[in-house]
């Protein structure tokens, strides 16, 4: 089965084919930053607009480096929710069109039940991870500790408070005067750090329960920044500092939920997904208890077609189907999918 996705929840215009057969056949990307960052975030108007000004063109790329035509697609993926309304309707409704045109189901997938099962299409020596596992999704609008025990069914054991890890990361490097988009330049800053010289608290890591907070994080760096003498090396050490601050509180967090949950599979998923030390951290806390933990390549973790694709192709070759209505849910709970 040959599956179009589409991405368009937020700033980024994401398409891909994956076939069942023969696995990812191609994806593309187009990211909106340039056009978002003289506004020091984004714009949804303007990001509604400009899914528009590229979706086609970015369709016709891949399927010609598919090699396929679009009478050759089996099925059609877009997203559907969680994200922002009009940039949502761009993606579903080209995608309905589409499918429509080329009488092949079409169905609407949930953003982060794609961000989920990305690790998902990737080749592992030890065999693609199988449930029941624990999934981290990290990213600039969610911290969330999923059991994932079957695909399509989920539980929430516990998530972010106030600011997601990735939210966290941007409004620091902007406090600190570091352009858009914060979190990449904070952790290339924290690359250059001292470590130890800032040292900051592990937020609710010193209370029982799987919930996070960052907001108390971020609030601690703007001090110390404040009261520092503002160079170039001190924010680099306060950066190592805050990294290193939530990279801790990931690990300690996801080690209690695969000690919950009751399994030592531990997938990662999501933009924060692709930060390094987080990689290593919690690739050495898997290995200390005899467990594995799976991610994307990094290019998967940020928001792409592929995900979509993927996801898309699971539930349509367990023969859901939606109907041709254009649809889409802004606000959407994971746990109300249904199981594949």
């Amino acid at each position: 089965m040959k599956v179009l996705g589409i991405e368009t929840s937020c700033d980024e215009t994401g398409v891909a084919v994956y076939d069942t057969d023969a696995g990812l056949r191609a994806h593309a990307l187009y990211s909106q930053i340039a056009l978002h960052a003289e506004y020091g975030g984004v714009v949804p108007e303007l990001a509604s607009r400009d899914h528009v000004r590229k979706l086609l063109p970015l369709i016709r790329q891949t399927l010609a480096e598919a090699g396929l035509r679009t009478d050759e697609l089996d099925g059609v993926a877009y997203t559907a929710g969680p994200g922002l309304v009009g940039a949502l309707l761009v993606g579903a409704g080209v995608a309905r069109a589409l499918a429509w045109a080329l009488d092949v189901p079409a169905i609407g997938v949930h953003h982060m039940e794609g961000h989920l099962l990305a690790p998902l299409m990737e080749d592992d020596p030890l065999g693609r991870p199988e449930p029941p596992f624990v999934a981290l999704l990290v990213s600039g609008g969610h911290t969330q500790l999923v059991a994932v025990d079957r695909i399509g069914q989920y539980r929430l054991l516990g998530e972010t408070l106030d600011d997601a890890a990735g939210e966290a990361f941007d409004k620091t490097a902007k406090l600190m005067g570091l352009p858009y988009p914060g979190g990449p330049q904070l952790a290339a800053q924290a690359e250059l750090g001292t470590p130890g010289r800032f040292k900051f608290a592990r937020p609710m890591t010193d209370r029982p329960g799987l919930d996070f907070s960052f907001s108390g994080l971020k609030t601690q760096v703007l001090l110390a920044w404040q009261n520092s003498d503002k160079t170039e090396q001190t924010r680099a050490d306060i950066a190592r500092a805050f990294e290193d601050a939530v990279v801790d509180t990931l690990a300690i967090k996801c080690e209690r939920a695969l000690d919950a949950a009751g399994c030592d599979t531990l997938v990662v998923a999501g933009g924060v997904g692709a930060n390094q030390r987080l990689r290593a951290r919690l690739a050495a806390m898997a290995a200390k208890r005899g467990g594995r933990v799976a991610f994307p390549r990094p290019m998967f973790c940020t928001d792409n077609g592929a995900m979509i694709a993927y996801a898309g192709a699971l539930r349509l070759q367990a023969g859901q189907r939606a109907d041709a209505s254009v649809r889409v849910t802004p606000r959407w709970d994971m746990a109300l999918l249904d199981a594949v």
